[in-house]
């Protein structure tokens, strides 16, 4: 059961591909609240949309390779830009010219590049947890682009699940670590349940392919895989050019994206930074009382 069912729910076609979405609430304002990393579907926004659409009118929508959209293999449909476009389609099928877009982890990444390429759709943007590459990863997870091809070693542990023949072989465990890690907060096992849960309904052919997406090129379009100092040149210049006001929301346990990321985004655009003091990945799940008062204040102020 949910604690609030869609006012309208549809299906729009971009680029072949079928994305499923859901509309809530019939507020002036509208919040877009964007996909994150495919493991997991837009349900992880049920903490949001009741409150929220009791003001607002809210959309959700499922990515490519999860929830309510086609299952896609091919890495460029899984690249900022695609997503961004993806976003601009909904938009148009709920027939929304701008939207307040919130963004988690990859999600800030997509919604960026949907400011950065679509200005005039965009009146507000938040990003939490943004898995922008602003700075040096976490050092336990420093390894992870080197080992991911490798054969993995027995008794694998750790990061070292984040494995491409791990994942084939062990997809539930290490869906089972990773959200142990997203929720670093102490009694946590209902959340961490119910991502692995969610984390079925896609697979390790799904998160394959969208670890090979195309990383930007020097002109913003989709190219080759960047270096670390070219995605900080990059995305640098992209936050730097948004016109749209923008709100960060940063855990201070985060284990996934380092804290000091979301102050550089923040210091960057401008925004304003909030930092929730002993939160993990993923506050608008974890803690949504305190979140949704965050998000709302932001929302009334870009409103007005």
């Amino acid at each position: 059961m949910r604690a609030r069912y869609p006012d309208l729910a549809g299906s729009v076609e971009r680029d072949g591909v079928t994305l499923g979405y859901e509309v809530y609430g019939d507020g002036p304002t509208t919040i877009l609240l964007l996909p994150t990393w495919t493991i997991i579907h837009s349900r992880f926004w049920k903490m949001q949309v009741p409150y929220l659409a009791r003001r607002y009118r809210v959309i959700t929508y499922d990515g490519p390779g999860n929830g309510r959209s086609d299952r896609v293999t091919d890495p460029a449909r899984y690249a900022a830009d695609a997503y961004a476009e993806d976003a601009a389609a909904v938009l148009d099928a709920c027939g929304v010219d701008r939207a307040i877009v919130v963004g988690l982890s990859l999600g800030s990444q997509y919604g960026t590049r949907l400011a950065s390429l679509h200005p005039d759709r965009v009146s507000g943007l938040v990003l939490i947890g943004p898995a922008l590459p602003l700075v040096p990863p976490a050092p336990e997870r420093a390894s992870i682009g080197n080992n991911f091809l490798e054969p993995y070693p027995d008794n694998t542990q750790g990061w070292d699940k984040y494995n491409l023949a791990y994942w084939h072989d062990h997809y539930e465990d290490f869906a089972q670590f990773f959200f142990s890690q997203v929720f670093s907060e102490p009694h946590s096992t209902k959340p961490i349940e119910d991502a692995v849960r969610w984390a079925k309904a896609g697979g390790p052919d799904i998160l394959a392919a969208e670890a090979s997406r195309p990383a930007l090129s020097q002109d913003g379009t989709v190219g080759s895989v960047a270096s670390p100092t070219e995605a900080i040149e990059q995305w640098s210049g992209i936050l730097a050019g948004l016109a749209c006001p923008v709100l960060v929301v940063h855990g201070t346990h985060d284990r996934i994206q380092p804290y000091e990321a979301g102050v550089e985004a923040a210091r960057i655009t401008g925004g304003t930074m909030v930092s929730l003091l002993g939160s993990g990945h993923m506050p608008n799940v974890r803690d949504p009382v305190r979140f949704n008062l965050v998000l709302n204040d932001f929302i009334e102020r870009v409103s007005a």
